[in-house]
């Protein structure tokens, strides 16, 4: 393989000058843009020249535009099978790219784009293929069923991208976008996006890809330098109260606030709804055709903040998104990467703000070290400053009030002046009005007396720093064992298992315990209490062309030392060590 760094101008040329298709050109005239972003730059030309790419950038830098543009430009249109296949890690990424894909391509008439993912009926994606599809955006798993289905057929390929590659590998998909690979025809074009190059996505890329253009957008952060980072150190209020004054003060849009599990999501969500905020949650136990609408009612301005797990909310690009706030510290340096980018992207300006309680001042210095970018400090608002702010909303409530219509007013006046006529004083009087409207909730806030300053959170040497590191496993959350209808006898590995589960059931992989192999069956440790409805959809998934048929383990106890549970494939350790570590991802 050839690699081939390409070194970028300062001075991007223009779209114009790249030599795309007019009707592309056209839909992003309309959507404003000009100049297109570095990765833009530099893969449009290679993918338009029909050359393979290796792309590594990060994410929130427009790499779903640096392929789709190109490939728009050069298919045809109004075929029965697909010309572009486009691989991604989650279902939300998926429709994101699908969605983003219909964008570019809406002065094409011909192109018929299509998303396929785990959740959403089988007969719905069928009926889509059988009409004939020319791009066709997809997760590993629900790609490859429809292909051994044989509703979905490869043979006329001439494009398939590989998004966020590295994300894939954390998944366990990896053996899967392996398979797809070798169904496709060897002529066709390959274009893989990844933000890191671990070994497994260097030999993937060795195998699959024709002397590549490699494209290497060299970072000095592994964040976007649009996105001020801050962080507050919590004490003195709990993380509710906090976020209340943050939403409250900062000048925001929306605001995507992310939390552990999903419990976290619905409790919070119901916390902030309860203050009068337009708040909903967005987890896995949410089905799809709900959850796209949630998106929705973000994207139109009916709703101002989302809580949400990490699962779903990757691929997440909303512009109205300003503020990004890890209400619970991301259990690992990369989470904490993607999240951010949900915010600041396309060159937008954005905020993330970071709570940090007192066992994660570790985690805060392991964050900056990791993106090469300090996080300031920052302070909550005093309640004065809260009060102030309150008292000029209340009074504006009140001009905005008056100056209504004179008919609507006119009853509300003869009463307040047949009240005046009876001594009462004015001002009481206006008071005791605007008293009725706040209710019983108290317009104004107390501060509460603050623990008193801790050394610099970041501090290396402090001595509790180094035994202050929380759990990195499940958070305590109660597990049971469940049996499914596959073993070793049938080639399955715990990957093939971990990428199933987390994909069909959007259930984060660090809530998958231990994994043990037999000869015609497999065990599995999951979230205790999980809904029947996601049950269901584990019963009926397929692994090793086999259902998994998932139900609860009646059997006696089960020997550890063939057990197995999901790591992060990016630091390759010990057999011994596998045992004991845990995927952060």
């Amino acid at each position: 393989m050839t690699n081939s760094t390409l070194v970028l101008a300062e001075n991007a040329p223009a779209f114009t000058e790249l030599g795309l298709a007019p009707e592309v050109l056209k839909a992003l005239a309309d959507a404003g843009y000009v100049t297109p972003s570095a990765i833009q730059a530099a893969a449009i030309p290679t993918l338009l020249e029909g050359r393979d790419v290796l792309g590594l950038a990060q994410t929130g830098t427009g790499k779903t535009a640096a392929f789709a543009l190109p490939l728009l430009s050069t298919i045809t249109g109004g075929n029965a099978t697909p010309q572009v296949l486009v691989l991604a890690p989650t279902r939300e990424l998926a429709i994101q790219v699908a969605e983003s894909f219909e964008g570019y391509a809406k002065y094409r008439k011909d192109i018929r784009i299509t998303s396929i993912y785990g959740g959403q009926a089988y007969d719905t994606q069928i009926r889509a293929l059988k009409r004939g599809v020319d791009v066709v955006v997809g997760t590993p798993g629900r790609v490859m069923d429809h292909m051994r289905r044989g509703t979905l057929k490869l043979d006329n390929l001439k494009a398939l991208v590989l998004d966020e590659a590295d994300e894939m590998l954390r998944m366990g998909f990896i053996d899967d976008v392996e398979w797809i690979l070798q169904q496709t025809p060897e002529t066709r074009q390959i274009a893989l996006f990844s933000a890191t190059m671990p070994p497994v996505i260097q030999r993937v890329a060795q195998k699959y890809l024709n002397k590549p253009k490699e494209i290497r957008i060299e970072n000095k952060t592994r964040t976007n330098s649009s996105i001020r980072q801050r962080y507050w150190f919590v004490r003195g209020m709990n993380k509710h109260e906090g976020l209340c004054r943050l939403v409250e003060t900062e000048n925001m849009d929306a605001m995507l606030v992310f939390v552990r599990t999903r419990k976290d999501a619905e409790d919070l969500a119901d916390m902030m709804s309860r203050e009068g905020h337009a708040c909903e949650a967005l987890h896995g136990d949410i089905p799809q055709k709900l959850r796209e609408k949630v998106i929705d009612r973000l994207k139109n301005g009916r709703l101002n903040i989302l809580v949400a797990t990490d699962v779903v909310a990757r691929g997440l690009d909303v512009e109205r998104i300003s503020h990004v706030v890890n209400f619970d510290m991301p259990h690992d340096n990369e989470s904490y990467v993607h999240r951010i980018g949900r915010t600041g992207r396309a060159g937008r300006e954005g905020d993330a703000i970071l709570f940090v309680t007192g066992r994660e001042k570790r985690g805060l210095y392991n964050l900056e070290r990791h993106t090469r970018q300090p996080i300031e400090e920052m302070q909550m608002p005093s309640a004065d400053a809260i009060n102030k702010i309150r008292a000029e909303r209340f009074k504006a409530r009140i001009r905005s009030s008056v100056k209504a219509d004179e008919k609507a007013l006119a009853p509300f006046v003869e009463m307040v002046e047949s009240l005046l006529e009876e001594g009462l004083d004015s001002a009481e009087l206006a008071a005791g009005l605007a008293r009725l409207v706040q209710g019983d909730r108290p317009l104004f806030m107390e501060d509460r007396p603050q623990a008193s300053r801790r050394p610099d959170v970041r501090e290396r040497n402090d001595r509790n720093d180094r035994n202050s590191r929380g759990p990195r496993g499940r958070d305590s959350v109660a597990m049971e064992t469940f049996r499914v209808e596959v073993g070793r006898v049938h080639g399955v590995k715990p990957g093939h298992l971990v990428g199933a589960i987390a994909n069909e059931a959007d259930l984060e992989s660090r809530y998958i315990g231990q994994i043990q192999i037999h000869d015609d069956f497999s065990t599995v440790d999951l979230p205790k209490g999980m809904t029947s409805d996601v049950q269901k959809v584990l019963k009926n998934v397929r692994v090793c062309q086999r259902p998994l048929n998932l139900a609860k383990y009646e059997g006696g106890p089960l020997p550890r030392r063939s057990s197995f549970r999901p790591q992060d494939d990016r630091k390759p350790r010990s057999p011994r060590r596998n045992n004991d570590k845990r995927l952060n991802g």
